[in-house]
């Protein structure tokens, strides 16, 4: 059965931006106690787990694991700055999504291909979430990596895990004031509807601006924001 929508990867990558800048122009300036800032939130739950998948796609494909690490570990530096000062108007030790993905990627690596025990392995993805507490979607990404990573041959168990590990990251509703202010989270079960309904599994164009955009995009972005929120519209 042909999917109703047939995006590619690289047309993924750009709806994913698209969803990403959406939730970050309502973190800096729309409040989310209102319908417009829930809205735009529950779009932008579409970003970090789209990413943890889109980085299982990347480590499965990739000629050169360590070149894949090395780009997400240098760019995780160089959206350091902008993604902390665009959160607190400040410089501190909070890092971006590339940096989460960085640790995430390192957590696949491990799992797959760790020359030690399993109950060391675990131990390893318990330290990588520790780590990804500085970052952006901390635990979460580091876990939907993984999993989709360990069942990527297994729809149905791929899925389960996933809407598991989901609901975890949606318990924040009991602990939020008004809870409806966490009701954007479930935005997130979004992510399975994607990719299983939209995405055609293809590369799209190898082309070099494909593969580069984001990475360049983000901390740019982060940084455009940062200053209109803290500098411009303060």
């Amino acid at each position: 059965m042909a999917n109703k929508l047939s995006l590619n990867r690289n047309q993924l990558k750009y709806l994913v931006i698209v969803a990403m800048l959406i939730d970050h122009i309502a973190w800096a300036f729309v409040p989310t106690a209102s319908l417009l800032g829930q809205v735009m939130h529950f779009i932008g739950r579409l970003t970090g787990p789209t990413m943890a998948y889109m980085l299982v796609e990347g480590y499965c494909y990739t000629r050169n694991v360590k070149k894949y690490a090395l780009r997400l570990g240098i760019f995780a530096l160089l959206s350091w700055i902008p993604f902390s000062y665009f959160e607190y108007g400040k410089i501190g030790l909070q890092f971006g999504v590339i940096y989460t993905l960085f640790l995430s990627l390192l957590g696949i690596w491990l799992w797959d291909k760790g020359n030690c025990a399993k109950p060391v392995k675990i131990l390893g993805i318990i330290g990588l979430c520790i780590l990804s507490l500085f970052g952006d979607w901390p635990i979460f990404d580091v876990l939907y990596a993984l999993f989709l990573f360990v069942y990527r041959n297994n729809p149905k168990d791929k899925w389960t895990a996933f809407c598991i590990i989901t609901l975890f990251c949606c318990a924040d509703i009991f602990f939020v004031h008004p809870w409806w202010l966490a009701l954007f989270l479930f935005g997130i079960f979004m992510v399975p509807l994607l990719i299983q309904f939209c995405y055609n599994g293809e590369s799209g164009s190898k082309k070099p601006f494909h593969k580069w955009f984001f990475y360049v995009f983000y901390p740019a972005h982060l940084l455009v924001l940062g200053i209109l929120r803290w500098v411009v519209l303060a």
